[in-house]
């Protein structure tokens, strides 16, 4: 996954309680195969679509100003609801990269840590802030520094967060779990010899 250290972006609000993965990505749609970005355009896809195809002109996302976010600002609750990656990969692929809100599905809140995503808590009072700001002045960048743990506003206001020190740095170096068991694979390698020296005896398996 890709390093996080600093992001300014256009950052798009989200103005909704409760958006549970199944809205981020409806169930039916998981079973596609997930192909470089493809998973993009199922991101939110029953709110951005309507049902014969065409776009929620109302939606948004689906807004000019915000079409290119790479930040969300959500309020209570994102991500809740049954666990799936599907809900990760979706904003992974559209192009998020950080996602504040006041709070999270457990799950997804981890997974997004896991997956190259900065899921960031932030007071009710300042996401809803950060959001008018959003509505305000459409298009508008937020800049997040992960090494200094900071959000900075439309205005220059900056807000500090809190982040697991291991979630930090696997961000900041762009390690995935499967990475970063790979640094350690001299060490896989050793035991696996000395474990087939110890035990010659069993079979090997194909």
């Amino acid at each position: 996954m890709d390093k996080f250290v600093k992001l300014t972006g256009v950052a798009a609000p989200i103005d909704m309680d409760d958006v549970n993965t199944d809205q981020i990505v409806p169930a039916r749609l998981m079973r596609k195969p997930r192909a470089g970005n493809s998973y993009g355009q199922y991101l939110l896809h029953d709110l951005r679509f309507n049902e014969d195809g065409s776009e929620n002109g109302a939606f948004v996302l689906n807004q000019p100003a915000f079409r290119q976010a790479c930040i969300f600002v959500a309020s209570h609750n994102y991500g809740c609801g049954s666990s799936r990656l599907g809900a990760i990969y979706t904003h992974y692929d559209f192009g998020v990269r950080a996602i504040i809100a006041v709070s999270f599905g457990d799950v997804f809140f981890n997974n997004c840590l896991k997956n190259g995503i900065l899921a960031i808590r932030l007071p009710a009072e300042v996401t809803a802030a950060i959001r008018g700001q959003l509505r305000a002045n459409p298009g508008q960048t937020l800049t997040i520094d992960l090494e200094q743990q900071t959000v900075t506003d439309v205005f220059g206001k900056v807000y500090e967060f809190a982040v697991d020190s291991f979630a930090k740095r696997c961000l900041l170096e762009g390690l995935s779990d499967i990475a970063l068991t790979l640094k350690r694979a001299d060490l896989i390698d050793a035991f696996e010899e000395r474990h087939r020296a110890t035990f010659s005896w069993l079979p090997l398996s194909k």
